[in-house]
């Protein structure tokens, strides 16, 4: 079986290529197929069901594209397996012609079947076949015109003017300063050295003082003489004299420390 055709299809001559080129648009496209997938850049499997008179059937096919002259043309061949329904095989050369905003696509088809398909007669599968031809280029157009559209229909992103690209952008606002009042200064108390050097001069008088009332009780007690509960007066101005100067000493290093702070 030989077959020749031609169709018009509204678009250019790069879009209808990529549509014969993509499975997922065979597939919305080839009259009762069911599955189809690529396996290789060029090579599909499909399956599809179609009924010819009274004879219906689901064949295996795979498919092998080859001679590729993109945009121009490519050789399509395919095998099909419908188990008793029997089985097909053929090709075609398709040749796209830009024409203006369309594309002219021609055709030249060739098969050979057998089983109980080669019983229903040359002409029974003639008329089918141009059939099924007519619905596959019918879907064709409206796919291709469907994709078409969802592209023109796609927002487009402004192009950026030289006016655009020379305007500096602003600057960004500078952050806000909050004035803060200066932390209070605090008065640093007595190190821990000048607090030991003070507790030494502190801890220095009271042992001078025990042990000057040991001596003074002791000596009253040789001389036969009551206990003295009181020293002398030289005694304890020296002591007061002692206390004094801890804690002036202390005081001092304060003071000193306050106003280097």
């Amino acid at each position: 079986m030989d077959m020749t055709g031609e169709v018009r299809i509204p678009a250019s001559r790069d879009v209808v290529w990529a549509a014969l080129n993509s499975p997922a648009t065979l597939k919305a496209c080839i009259p009762g197929c069911e599955e189809l997938s690529e396996q290789s850049e060029n090579e599909m499997v499909a399956v599809v069901a179609i009924k010819i008179g009274p004879v219906s059937a689901r064949f295996n096919c795979a498919v092998t594209l080859s001679e590729l002259d993109p945009p121009n043309s490519y050789r399509i061949t395919g095998e099909g397996q419908g188990g008793v329904a029997g089985h097909a095989r053929g090709g075609a050369i398709v040749k796209l012609t830009a024409d203006g905003a369309e594309t002219l696509l021609s055709y030249t088809f060739s098969a050979q079947v057998g089983g109980k398909l080669a019983q229903l007669g040359s002409r029974m599968i003639d008329a089918t076949t141009k059939t099924l031809s007519a619905v596959f280029f019918k879907n064709l157009a409206r796919e291709i015109e469907a994709q078409t559209q969802a592209d023109l229909t796609k927002p487009q992103e402004e192009p950026i003017t030289p006016e655009d690209a020379g305007r500096a952008k602003p600057l960004p606002a500078p952050a806000r300063q909050t004035l803060s009042s200066p932390a209070p200064s605090v008065v640093a108390g007595p190190s821990r050295a000048d607090r030991r050097i003070a507790t030494t001069a502190l801890a220095i008088a009271v042992v001078a003082v025990l042990l000057a009332g040991l001596a003074l009780n002791e000596l009253g007690s040789a001389r036969g003489a009551l206990p003295v509960a009181y020293a002398s007066t030289e005694f304890n101005i020296a002591v007061q004299l002692l206390t004094v100067l801890a804690v002036g000493y202390l005081l001092g290093r304060s003071s000193r420390n306050a106003s280097s702070g």
